[in-house]
């Protein structure tokens, strides 16, 4: 994520083309002519000893021999000569390279030179890079592109000159073209973080076939995404794909799971990109889901309604009134509902009156109108009525438009009237709905997000116990655990392996004879019975004896001698089970080798194929991600719906994934945990069969994690200056009602000094982004304390790093009736140690010069303060090197 030296790459003030040519075809030549033709204001320094210049521009002969270092510097020479090259541009003093071509084998020494002399790379193996903005064509591109808001990131050359001619036959612009190749420095992450701070990109796309850090990314995206849309295309799905790619990026679902969780939408396939590229640079946001479909005929209206309904879309419900106001313009016989058929007769003015009728309504989101080949409505003349129509209507601008105009030679005119008015327009009705679907999509994505988890019930957590007893095994040389085995450790979070009642449970003679047969049961009462009923005779008698709990042990002691107790005990739920209509389930954790640990739930009872039954999470969970869980697997069909007479409890399934997430990343030494079956009856959830693999594991414990989990370490008990008891503790996404609580006892003028404006109101999504915070890149330490049985903040310090983990600004907010307790110095304390550990160099902070408290605080503890009055501000800075212990 570092973003040292990304200006001299991506914005570069010179450029210096390294192995110039004027043979056409080579690729110091195209290289050359592209920088030209693109309009690139700064100096082009061709260098070569061969030409005196090249294409009218005086050359270098050597790198030595150049003015100036240049910014960035293109290498376009044979591989062999790769390492020498940029030797001499680190000696030069350039800041950034793009390396066309180079052997897996030279990559090493590549970036070890690049580091040495503090070079950017991008590549090798890489197309290059355009920036329509800046008049930049750094690459290899056959095609110019127009100026736009869209950045595209791509790892394959091939897919991006495919997207570049596509966009240029519908005159459709980027922001940023990057190809990264082998991304040997700069990945992906590190542009995410360069493009999330871009004012001329609104959106960005991806096509990923592999990740270096899945940590990093997920980090980088989620930061991104919080800002402008992410669409994610990411090849080689299945193991054959991946090995023809050359890479090994693990589960296709984990993939999916961490793309979720970072608020970034997938697409599946280029069909959908093409698509994706076209709304995004015309579509405006949305502000709900519900879409209203028009069009003149039932056909291209009935594809539309058949892919939003595959998709989980909403169509808008019209009231009473506005469907009389279309009763009005249609004629007789014509229905009224959605969608809305104006049938093949259709003129532009019956277009126009019923969309000026929808679009007066506040009924509907989204407006989609479909428009088939015509001769009573040409086209064109169709498309420019509606044109005018909706720039005319005060509510043009509010509802998200879509048009599709079906048809090739008959369209094409209307279609580029669409383009050049910023309304999107497809070719087929699917193609336009799976466009407003992606749209939905990604709303949905960064609505969870932001979602405020809830509370989930007292969890029993025994980190201490559960590390003992895998210890213990691994100590004996034991790596796989079965059920009872494994029951102590699961235990030790309230995971429960057999229901309660099984020991004392009189019916559990009678299972275990008719699951295990009655000769070896009958052997404790009557040797002499030998059918069935009189088997089920004894077993009444059992049931009805006034010691049913010494039979039932004498049963399970002589059926032990020849039946696995396991086996016992999973016969013994399992009948139980199949009498109250329990669901099977399976729960499956393993360890991927990009995202780590995931957890995957799906059904019992199949045969187990990750990517087809099941959904997968990645730890750590919380009540909202793991119910998400849940209804996605029940929306896909990974898990059955229930009757309405025994459903499916969704709220205590989440909670026992959050059981499992707790255990999965508080235990590093669990490879694999296998939970199949878990039975689901009512309120009850059985672990009937559990497996768990284990390794010994040394190192951080949280780096093998694609997200970092809530760093429990950093709980402190404090006692403050009035002696009552407080606890410092990093913010939690739960703590979002606490948090808008504590800020409503804030005064104004206290916020105004942390804020620098008045805040009337805080909403959702800011208090969101305030509690759902990524550990790696901001740190919110709380302070809470219980009053009258209620836990209350009463304090928050935070601190936000930038992407290079050196700078970090922070802040300190004490409730302003509570000062003068020392509440402030401790908490900014223990954020200037958390700092220090986390390996950032300096903390800034910036006050107003009223706000004498802060600055005097910060004089206390060493931070340098710099008091602009000019500017009314004070600037705090303190040298994370010193600073206190």
């Amino acid at each position: 994520m570092s973003q040292r030296g990304l200006e001299a790459l991506l914005r570069p003030k010179s450029i210096a083309v390294i192995g110039a040519s004027v043979k056409p075809g080579r690729a110091g030549y195209i290289m050359l002519r592209n920088l030209l033709a693109g309009g690139f204001s700064g100096p082009v320094l061709p260098v070569t000893p061969k030409y005196k210049a090249v294409s009218g521009v005086l050359a270098w002969p050597t790198i030595a021999s150049l003015p100036f270092a240049p910014d960035l510097a293109v290498i376009c020479t044979h591989a062999r000569r790769n390492l020498a090259l940029l030797q001499q541009l680190g000696e030069k003093g350039c800041k950034a390279c793009i390396i066309l071509s180079a052997p897996a084998s030279q990559q090493a020494e590549l970036k070890a030179c690049a580091s040495r002399w503090q070079i950017r790379l991008l590549g090798p193996n890489s197309l290059g890079l355009l920036a329509p903005w800046q008049g930049l064509n750094a690459s290899f591109s056959p095609v110019p592109i127009g100026k736009g808001r869209i950045a595209f990131i791509s790892q394959s050359a091939a897919v991006s000159n495919t997207i570049l001619d596509w966009a240029q036959q519908r005159n459709l612009g980027f922001s940023w073209f990057i190809a990264l190749g082998d991304s040997l420095d700069t990945d992906v992450d590190d542009l995410l973080d360069f493009l999330a701070r871009d004012g001329k990109t609104s959106a960005i796309l991806l096509y990923l076939e592999h990740l270096s850090d899945a940590r990093r990314f997920v980090s980088a995206s989620r930061s991104a995404s919080r800002n402008k849309p992410i669409l994610v295309i990411k090849s080689g799905r299945s193991h054959q794909a991946q090995a023809l790619l050359g890479t090994h990026s693990g589960l296709d679902a984990a993939w999916d799971a961490a793309i979720q969780r970072a608020g970034l939408l997938r697409v599946q396939d280029t069909h959908e990109l093409f698509t994706a590229v076209e709304s995004l640079s015309h579509m405006r946001p949305l502000r709900g889901e519900r879409l209203m479909i028009v069009s003149n005929g039932a056909a291209p209206a009935a594809l539309a309604l058949d892919e939003l309904y595959a998709r989980n879309g909403k169509l808008a419900t019209l009231s009473v009134e506005t469907l009389a106001q279309l009763a009005e313009v249609l004629p007789e016989g014509t229905g009224h509902g959605n969608p809305l058929d104006l049938k093949d007769d259709a003129t532009p003015e019956r277009y126009v009156a019923c969309i000026n009728i929808l679009l007066n309504s506040h009924e509907m989101d989204a407006l989609m109108i479909i428009h088939a080949p015509s001769a009573v409505a040409p086209a064109t003349e169709s498309a420019e009525r509606l044109i005018s129509a909706i720039a005319q209507h005060p509510r043009g601008k509010l509802v998200t438009l879509l048009t599709n105009w079906s048809g090739e030679f008959s369209s094409l005119a209307a279609r580029r009237a669409f383009t050049q008015a910023g309304i999107p327009t497809w070719r087929t009705p699917e193609g336009t709905v799976t466009a407003f679907m992606h749209q939905v999509e990604y709303r949905r994505n960064q609505k969870q997000l932001r979602e405020t988890p809830a509370l989930p019930a007292s969890l029993t957590q025994d980190t201490e116990q559960a590390h003992l007893l895998l210890s213990q095994a691994l100590e004996k040389g034991i790596t796989s655990l079965d059920t009872h085995e494994v029951h102590p450790i699961l235990e030790a979070y309230g995971l429960a392996t057999l229901p309660t009642w099984i020991a004392s449970d009189s019916a559990a003679a009678v299972v275990i004879a008719e699951q295990i047969g009655y000769p070896v049961a009958l052997k404790l009462r009557s040797p002499d019975i030998t059918h069935k009923s009189d088997v089920q005779g004894v077993m009444l008698y059992l049931r009805n004896a006034t010691e049913v709990q010494a039979a039932a042990d004498a049963i399970f002691d002589r059926v032990k001698q020849t039946v696995p107790q396991a086996r016992i005990e999973g016969l013994l739920v399992q009948s139980m089970a199949n009498r109250a209509g329990a669901q099977e389930l399976r729960i499956v954790v393993e360890h991927d080798p990009l995202f780590g640990p995931v957890i995957m739930l799906g059904e019992g009872g199949v045969e187990w194929q990750a990517d087809k039954q099941a959904t997968v999470a990645l730890p750590p969970l919380n009540m909202t991600l793991a119910r998400y869980q849940v209804i996605q697997a029940i929306k896909n069909g990974k898990l059955r719906s229930r009757s309405a007479l025994n459903p499916l409890d969704i709220a205590g399934l989440s909670q026992l994934l959050v059981q499992v997430s707790n255990l999965v990343v508080d235990c590093p030494e669990i490879q694999r945990l296998d939970i199949h079956p878990l039975l689901a009856s009512g309120h009850d959830f059985t672990l009937l069969d559990v497996t768990l693999n284990l390794a010994p594991f040394s190192g951080d414990n949280e780096a093998r994690l694609a997200i970092r989990p809530y760093p429990q370490h950093l709980e402190e008990q404090v006692e403050l200056k009035d002696g009552q008891a407080c606890l410092f503790r990093p913010i939690l996404p739960e703590d979002e009602p606490l948090l808008r609580e504590f800020i409503s006892q804030v005064t104004k003028e206290d916020l105004y000094y942390r804020y620098f404006s008045e805040i009337n109101e805080f909403t959702h999504e800011d208090l969101a982004n305030m509690t759902q915070i990524d550990y790696d890149r901001e740190m919110a330490i709380i302070a809470l304390r219980q009053h009258h049985g209620q836990p209350e903040i009463i304090g928050v310090t935070r601190a936000i790093s930038d992407a290079d983990n050196i700078d970090a600004e922070f802040s300190v907010l004490v409730r302003s009736d509570l000062k003068g307790l020392g509440m402030g110095r401790r908490l900014l304390e223990k954020m200037i140690r958390y700092t220090r550990d986390h390996g950032l160099q300096q903390l800034n902070g910036i006050t107003m010069p009223h706000n004498r408290g802060m600055i005097t605080l910060a004089r206390k503890l060493g931070f340098h303060v710099d008091i602009q009055l000019d500017e009314g501000i004070v600037s705090l800075k303190l040298s994370l090197q010193d600073g206190i212990s």
